[in-house]
């Protein structure tokens, strides 16, 4: 299938946002609005965005990456991803003004995209979004860091004899075994806490995917510690761990991939797995 391309300007809070919309030839019935990650841009990591937004087109769905506002090619001021939600609201909105014949939105994003595609929800209820492709969601505490880190790292190390042999000789420091001993203790530290005040991001984040009633796609991949991280948050909370099992919700754990999928063979794995689920979603509305 032919598709097309172009630049898009459009408004955000009077700063002017910058994106770049792939449209099938055929209308389309599903959007996708891909947002970004982390001090990116628009491209992703590697290209990414760029060789899944043409992919998704070829296979008939309307496709916006996009700036936020102060980075990439966007005016204004940096932000993260908690203050994320109305350059994804401005997004959304561009997204329909362009193909209109759209009747539902996937928010598609990596690390703290995904995050911010959650937190979006919450600030908003978007009715005209349907469905979420999150891949490893950034959940990142004190704790849940310490947590991820003595159980991937430090209690793998210790348990080698290169360690002790270095240790032994001066080659490593004890500082190390005073790091361990300090993430130990910050491990058993609780979670913060659900009482008066603001919540923290992590729990908006639970409770927006809880409240979610559309359809969600979970890609995790092994050789990542934020997506180990996300995992440890999860069982240590009762809200994640209830949201994990969700019957609305299809999770594929990636063994061998990184954080940003790098390698081609994760990255057709990703887009493969998009596409299929997409399909599905994309079945459920017509």
């Amino acid at each position: 299938m032919s598709t097309t391309e172009q630049a898009v300007l459009f408004s955000c809070a009077q700063e002017t946002q910058v994106g770049i919309l792939s449209l099938p030839a055929e209308q389309a019935q599903v959007g996708v609005v891909i947002a970004v990650g982390g001090p990116q841009y628009r491209a992703g990591s590697h290209r990414q965005f760029v060789l899944l937004a043409r992919r998704l087109a070829t296979a008939g769905y309307a496709v916006l990456r996009f700036d936020y506002r102060g980075m990439g090619d966007s005016s204004g001021s940096a932000r993260d991803f908690l203050d994320a939600s109305p350059d994804i609201a401005a997004a959304i909105n561009t997204l329909h003004e362009h193909a209109p014949e759209i009747r539902s939105t996937v928010i598609w994003g990596l690390c703290d995209a995904a995050s911010a595609a959650l937190l979006y929800l919450q600030d908003t209820k978007d009715t005209r979004v349907t469905g979420l492709c999150l891949l490893n969601p950034w959940v990142r505490s004190e704790t849940s860091l310490a947590r991820t880190q003595v159980k991937h790292y430090y209690i793998q190390r210790v348990m080698q004899r290169t360690f002790w042999t270095k240790l032994l000789s001066g080659q490593v420091a004890w500082g190390a075994l005073k790091g361990l001993a300090r993430n130990i203790r910050l491990s058993k530290a609780a979670s913060p806490s659900r009482g008066a005040g603001d919540l923290p991001f992590q729990q908006r984040m639970a409770n927006a995917w809880t409240d979610f009633d559309g359809r969600i796609l979970l890609l995790l991949s092994g050789n990542d510690y934020t997506a180990k991280e996300f995992l440890e948050y999860a069982d240590a909370d009762t809200a994640w761990s209830k949201a994990l099992k969700q019957a609305r919700l299809e999770r594929h754990d990636l063994a061998n991939a990184d954080h940003t999928f790098s390698n081609r063979l994760a990255q057709t794995t990703v887009e493969n797995l998009t596409l299929d689920w997409l399909a599905t979603t994309s079945n459920a509305i017509k």
